[in-house]
C-alpha cells in the first residue's frame, strides 16, 4: 500500500512587511502567488491531500484563499483541499493544520511557505524521496556569504560558510512524531520559548533533520519588490 502524503501550504500570515497587503495572494504568471505554489503539489502524483492554512481574523479568509486558486484545483482527480484557519504565529497555524490531518492519517506531510510560488516539481520529488528514507528533510542552500553572529550591535561570532546553510521549503516528516513534537512545543511556547520553522521543533523533540539540496529559484516572498 502506497504511502499517504500530505501538503500543508501557510497562508495564515498578515504580510506586514509588504505593507498589509496579502502576498499570498497577489498576480503572477496569469493567476497568483498561492496558486502557483499550491499547484506544484497538486499536480504531484504522489501528494494526496492538501490544507492550506487562512487567516483566522478574516471574514472572506476560506473564500479568498479559494478564488486565489485556479479552478482546475478542484477537479476530480486532484488533491483534496481543506481550508484551516491559522493562529497567531507560524508554528500555531502548522499546528492546526496537523490537527486536522489526523482524520485523514497521513504517513508523511510536506510543509510548504505559500509565498514561496518558484517551487519546483524536481524539488518536491527530492524531498518526498528523502523524507521516506530519513523521516525528517529540510532543503538548504550553502551561504554565498560569510555570515556572522550578531548581538548588540557588534559581531559575536564568525561563523563558517561550510558549517551554515539557508533553510528552505517543503520540509517533509514522519506525520505522527511532527504532530507529538508541536504538542510539546506549544506547551513550551507557553513560557516563552519561540520556534522559528518545523525542522527545530524536529530536532529539539525527535531527532536529527537530513538534507537535501534546495533551489536558488525557490525564494521567499517578503518584500514588494520580490515580485518584479
Amino acid at each position: 500500500m502506497d504511502a499517504l502524503i500530505a501538503a500543508i501550504i501557510t497562508a495564515a500570515g498578515s504580510s506586514t512587511r509588504m505593507g498589509g497587503t496579502k502576498k499570498e495572494y497577489l498576480p503572477l504568471q496569469g493567476g497568483t502567488v498561492l496558486g502557483s505554489a499550491v499547484s506544484v503539489f497538486s499536480d504531484s502524483p504522489r501528494v494526496g491531500l492538501i490544507v492550506i492554512t487562512v487567516p483566522a481574523n478574516a471574514d472572506d479568509g476560506e473564500y479568498a484563499a479559494r478564488r486565489a486558486l485556479p479552478e482546475r484545483l478542484f477537479k476530480e482527480n486532484s488533491p483534496f483541499i481543506v481550508f484551516v484557519p491559522g493562529g497567531g504565529s507560524r508554528r500555531t497555524s502548522v499546528h492546526h493544520a496537523l490537527s486536522t490531518l489526523i482524520g485523514f492519517g497521513p504517513d508523511y506531510v510536506l510543509i510548504h511557505d505559500g509565498a514561496r510560488p518558484w517551487v519546483s516539481p524536481s524539488l518536491v520529488e527530492r524531498v518526498i524521496d528523502a523524507v521516506m528514507l530519513y523521516d525528517a528533510v529540510v532543503p538548504v542552500l550553502p551561504m554565498s556569504e560569510t555570515p556572522k553572529e550578531i548581538e548588540n550591535g557588534f559581531v559575536k561570532r564568525h561563523l563558517k560558510r561550510a558549517s551554515v546553510a539557508a533553510a528552505q521549503t517543503p520540509q517533509a516528516f514522519a506525520f505522527k512524531p511532527l504532530l507529538a513534537a508541536h504538542e510539546k512545543a506549544a506547551e513550551n511556547e507557553l513560557h516563552g520559548r519561540e520556534y522559528t520553522d518545523d525542522a527545530e521543533i524536529w530536532g529539539e523533540f525527535v531527532a536529527s533533520v537530513a538534507v537535501v539540496e534546495g533551489c536558488r529559484a525557490n525564494r521567499k516572498i517578503t518584500f514588494p519588490e520580490d515580485v518584479l
